[in-house]
């Protein structure tokens, strides 16, 4: 995990330099913009990784499929790919989103369901997870028919997991013993 590692610490040092020139949403939209392309596209990211694509050449073609870049955004991703860092350019993005969100104390999270949830329901979940989290908590929903019913909460590293198939698969297990 020695790229995640170094990506986090390019990602605080970008923060930092956005922070000083007071430039954080400019930056962050674009860093947005990478995450997007490299999870849309598997293309992009093996560019990055490619070993035949000189550094040259590979800003040249960031700048191409990225027009409108900010001038510290292209600075930056020209230094790294200078020094052989565009592999980890996508983690280096993602990272900076996430410490923007830290620093602005927003907790981002997943909500799963197995259907679309309506407003009343929405509501009562957000106020019981504003009790325990401090932040603004922004939750990102998502549907998954296998859950039966119920809802998966994923936090950073927590989970909370009030499916019906989790709680079938409790129940068989106890049956089981």
């Amino acid at each position: 995990m020695k790229s995640t590692k170094s990506a986090i610490r390019y990602a605080k040092a970008l923060l930092e330099m956005s922070i000083e020139q007071n430039i954080i949403d400019a930056i962050l939209f674009d860093m947005k913009r990478i995450v997007t392309m490299a999870d849309g596209s598997k293309e992009f990211v093996i560019f990055l990784n490619s070993p035949v694509v000189k550094s040259d050449k590979k800003i040249l073609i960031i700048d191409k499929l990225l027009p409108k870049l900010q001038p510290l955004s292209s600075a930056f991703i020209s230094l790294l790919t200078k020094n052989g860092r565009a592999p980890i350019l996508h983690f280096i993005a993602s990272g900076f989103v996430a410490l923007v969100e830290q620093h602005r104390g927003i907790v981002s999270g997943t909500i799963t369901s197995a259907v679309a949830l309506n407003e009343e329901s929405r509501k009562k979940i957000l106020s019981k997870l504003a009790a325990t989290i401090p932040g603004e908590l922004q939750l990102t929903e998502k549907i998954n028919p296998a859950l039966i019913g119920g809802f998966i909460i994923t936090i950073g590293d927590k989970q909370i997991d009030a499916s019906v198939s989790q709680q079938l698969k409790n129940l068989r297990q106890e049956l089981t013993q």
